[in-house]
């Protein structure tokens, strides 16, 4: 009798030591509608993948599946792709490579050059004809975003294993064809794309130290920490929070993906795509305002 009373009383305080899921539940239930009520008010799509990797159950999906012109989120998975090879033995991060600025369409195979209007790292067309490591250049393409960076490193890794290393991860949707500017190619409807839900597997990959091997996504965790632009998730979050992530833009289009580490050191994945945008500077401040919504759901303690 002493052993069932016993036994009894573990129970009953394992039952009550549960956090109360049916409650936070319901938070992210009125999170999910405070967000759609926001991005009604603005012409657009968006699509929205959130995870908080301190509590696995944490998931906020809103038109995870839809599919979405990559632009320049597409460049982690070339990153990863690096590392992977790098760790595979095919060259070294420290090796050399020629910056050029001739590129075949794959479309027809016709040449194209990069446009200096139309890239985000301007110093790097001062040393065409000159080599560079494939670090930097990686370093470059993330952090500036820079186009000719992306275009050579692709040249050199092949986008086709792009992809199929991002299925290897998990990521069923994600299709690299490409470089930037081809413009052939994206006329004939042949694009980079991406779905919010695919970006958060892979940034969860980064951030558990699967993307690869543990000290390759501890230093691709490190480059996206440096991003130049930070106007999207991390523009109204406070002081000692940490972003890694990359973003994405072209006419219409304003994407943010991100790793975030709170000051106590717990992260959650976020990613927002919009596209469709008649109003850009209305879109991103959506995005931010998304992203502080989240912010303050994560943070704030369950009642």
């Amino acid at each position: 009798m002493k052993i069932l009373t016993l036994i009894g009383c573990i129970c009953f305080l394992l039952v009550n030591c549960k956090p109360n899921s049916s409650s936070n539940g319901t938070q992210l239930e009125d999170l999910k509608n405070t967000i759609l009520g926001n991005i009604s008010e603005i012409k657009g799509n968006f699509a929205i993948a959130f995870h908080n990797l301190a509590d696995t159950s944490e998931q906020l999906l809103i038109n995870e599946k839809e599919v979405f012109h990559a632009a320049s989120t597409m460049k982690t998975p070339v990153m990863i792709e690096i590392y992977k090879q790098a760790a595979e033995g095919s060259f070294d991060l420290s090796d050399s490579i020629p910056i050029i600025n001739e590129f075949k369409s794959i479309y027809d195979g016709s040449l194209y050059a990069m446009d200096l209007g139309v890239d985000s790292q301007e110093g790097l067309y001062n040393q065409i004809g000159q080599k560079t490591t494939i670090y930097e250049l990686m370093y470059q393409m993330i952090t500036k975003s820079s186009n000719l960076a992306t275009n050579i490193l692709i040249e050199k890794v092949d986008a086709k294993k792009v992809t199929q290393t991002m299925r290897d991860l998990g990521a069923a949707d994600i299709e690299v064809l490409r470089g930037v500017e081809d413009q052939k190619a994206y006329d004939a409807d042949m694009s980079n794309t991406v779905t919010a839900f695919d970006l958060m597997v892979i940034l969860e990959a980064i951030a558990s130290g699967k993307a690869v091997n543990q000290e390759a996504s501890s230093h691709m965790l490190v480059i996206l920490s440096d991003q130049y632009f930070n106007d999207l998730i991390p523009k109204y979050l406070p002081e000692g929070v940490k972003v890694a992530h990359k973003t994405g833009s072209i006419t219409g289009v304003q994407h943010d993906s991100a790793i975030v580490e709170l000051a106590d050191g717990n992260r959650y994945v976020l990613v927002i795509l919009s596209k469709n945008l008649t109003d850009v500077p209305k879109g991103k401040e959506a995005i931010a305002q998304i992203s502080k919504l989240i912010y303050d759901f994560v943070t704030t303690p369950n009642p």
